[in-house]
């Protein structure tokens, strides 16, 4: 096996003809023994009946059962299937992530690894990525929808739909079920995507940031036979706070000033205001300063004022710094006709 830094990785032998792969199916599992064969059975019989070069990427992320032993056997039968091993766990984001930076096909498809996402909807998935939009152009991204969820109604699905709900109001990527990781992508859009915290359910949302099509399809859902359930209620927490970082990102990340001297402003002037009706009041002898906290509070709303005045310019200092020396720039460019050589170098 080949060893990179944390991780050890059993990789497929090199073909040497220089074949695109088509598909890259991408499993992050974590203690699903049980689970490894039979869904490893059902997806590669799906995948060899597409008529399409592919490849299985399957992350086992830090696992303390049999889930690697599993995955080795069935790699030491299974040319197409490679292994990435965690030393430890990290969770289903930066296993993800690691899958989608390791493969190598031209649409990546994540699905998770405890049989609830079924491989036989891929090829549906495929041919909606194939669709047309109403601009005449085709789609980017096609994420899948578990309208008929097996989950229990209040421990999962009634958290997840309220979250689907306010992803979608937030984003103005609006899809029904952030959750479902059984999704297909173009590789173009998900170039330079770099996902930390519980973030890999926003990617949608990243790639319609970079001017990907989005929508969704359908998919089905089946109940947990073996294993159990890493998420819960307690994920909610995490994903309004990713949620507050990723609409920071879409709205502000060139213009942190806006938000940290919007309300630096906001405070300033509750600060001036407050002393105001302090000095009102001591003038129309209602109160003495003493008498009223407004002072004080007129000062501290101040304090955070000038502070987040500051940290607005602070924030600015560092985004400029971020754009500038990497030579990046806060624009995307489609494609441009007629172009002169001479300027081709600007374009990233």
């Amino acid at each position: 096996s080949h060893h990179v830094k944390g991780t050890s990785m059993i990789l497929p032998p090199d073909k040497g003809d220089g074949e695109i792969l088509q598909l890259s199916v991408i499993i992050p599992l974590y203690n699903e023994a049980e689970n490894v064969k039979p869904l490893l059975d059902e997806l590669f019989e799906v995948l060899k009946n597409l008529g399409k070069s592919f490849e299985v990427v399957a992350v086992d992320d830090g696992s303390s059962d049999e889930t690697f032993l599993r995955l080795s056997a069935y790699a030491s039968e299974e040319t197409y299937l490679r292994v990435i091993r965690f030393r430890r766990n990290f969770g289903q984001t930066a296993a993800m992530s690691a899958g989608i930076e390791s493969a190598l096909g031209q649409i990546i498809i994540p699905m998770d690894g405890d049989l609830q996402n079924d491989p036989a909807d891929i090829p549906k998935l495929l041919e909606k990525l194939e669709g047309v939009t109403a601009q005449g152009t085709a789609y980017d991204v096609v994420s899948g929808w578990r309208q008929n969820r097996k989950d229990r109604e209040f421990g999962r699905r009634l958290p997840s739909q309220l979250a689907n709900a306010l992803i979608s109001a937030i984003s103005g990527v609006h899809l029904h079920d952030y959750g479902c990781s059984l999704k297909v992508y173009r590789r173009e859009v998900l170039e330079g995507v770099k996902l930390y915290g519980e973030m890999h359910r926003f990617i949608p949302i990243y790639a319609s940031w970079q001017g990907a099509r989005v929508t969704e399809q359908v998919v089905n859902h089946r109940p947990r036979h073996a294993g159990h359930s890493k998420y819960g209620l307690g994920r909610t927490g995490k994903v309004i706070l990713d949620l507050m970082v990723v609409k920071f990102l879409a709205s502000f990340t060139t213009k942190p000033i806006y938000v940290f001297g919007g309300i630096g402003l906001t405070a300033f002037l509750l600060g001036m205001v407050a002393f105001l009706i302090s000095i009102v009041l001591k003038v129309f002898s209602v109160r003495d300063f003493v008498q009223t906290p407004l002072p004080l509070l007129g000062t501290l709303f101040c304090l955070a004022g000038i502070f987040g005045i500051l940290m607005g310019l602070l924030a600015e200092l560092m985004v400029r710094t971020y754009y500038e020396s990497q030579g990046k720039r806060p624009f995307l460019v489609a494609e441009e006709l007629n172009a002169p050589a001479a300027k081709a170098s600007w374009r990233g």
